[in-house]
């Protein structure tokens, strides 16, 4: 049976009606537009008194490693940092924009700490604008003076509260192990633990995930950065090969002769 596709009424809240004109333009040679495969496993993790975020190292562009040790974790304010997946130029000039907003709230009360929440309102209204087309999928993680708290902000806008969060191409395989340990009693070392286990469950099952795992603790004393924390995939020593001479077999000769001829340089008053 025949569907008439004359007016979007007739088949309620989704419409098919491209599906045929996709086909024939694909017959006629057009090439379709697909989608972008990008690879990272971020994670955040809330603790008694502390929030721990975590990040690989790998950037990829479809199926090759582009950088093997690139920073995800990005600066927000004194106690706020942010971890990103997607694009890493539209990660970067997103928190670049968001930083510079909480920072000057922190210059207008300067004996306030910025609520986390600021932070996390800027880049939602931000990412809903452009309605998922800036590709930046991020974990947000900090304290204020309301206590320890982490987002988690989709491209289009929309966020999410939780005591734990995973994000990226390796989010399956660190989510399960976010969901089988962690609890509300963590201490700041068990939640290091379980936030370097979860990265590494994407570093070991997600390609477009891998290299080293950089952690950030956020505390109300400090923020610590700790770049390598892990290097699971350390390159091991290679050999010195000595290749003796006549390996290369010379296919073609040819000689130039050139004439030496002598100079003489004297000096020249001014």
């Amino acid at each position: 049976m025949a569907l008439n596709y004359s007016s979007i009424d007739d088949v309620g809240a989704f419409s098919f009606r491209n599906l045929e004109r996709n086909a024939k333009l694909e017959k006629m040679g057009l090439k379709m537009p697909s989608f972008r495969k990008t690879g990272t496993t971020i994670v955040g993790v809330t603790a008694r008194d502390c929030v721990i975020l975590a990040a690989d190292t790998r950037a990829t562009s479809d199926t090759i490693v582009m950088e093997k040790n690139c920073e995800k974790i990005h600066y927000i304010g004194k106690y706020m940092h942010c971890c990103g997946a997607g694009t890493a130029a539209d990660t970067m000039q997103v928190t670049r924009m968001v930083s510079a907003n909480v920072s000057l709230q922190a210059f207008k009360f300067p004996e306030e700490m910025v609520p986390v929440a600021f932070a996390a309102r800027s880049l939602r209204q931000y990412l809903f604008k452009y309605m998922g087309y800036v590709s930046a999928a991020l974990i947000l993680g900090g304290i204020d003076n309301s206590g320890a708290h982490l987002y988690s902000i989709y491209p289009h806008g929309s966020i999410d509260k939780l005591p734990y969060i995973s994000m990226g191409s390796g989010s399956m395989a660190a989510i399960s192990e976010l969901e089988s340990r962690w609890n509300e009693n963590l201490t700041e070392e068990e939640g290091m633990k379980l936030a370097c286990d979860a990265i590494l469950g994407g570093v070991f099952n997600d390609l477009g995930s891998g290299s080293n795992v950089d952690l950030c603790i956020i505390k109300k004393d400090g923020t610590r950065m700790l770049r390598n924390y892990l290097t699971p995939n350390k390159k091991p020593a290679t050999a010195k090969y000595v290749y003796p001479t006549g390996l290369t077999k010379v296919l073609h000769k040819s000689e130039i002769k050139f004439e030496i001829a002598e100079e003489t340089v004297m000096e020249v008053d001014s």
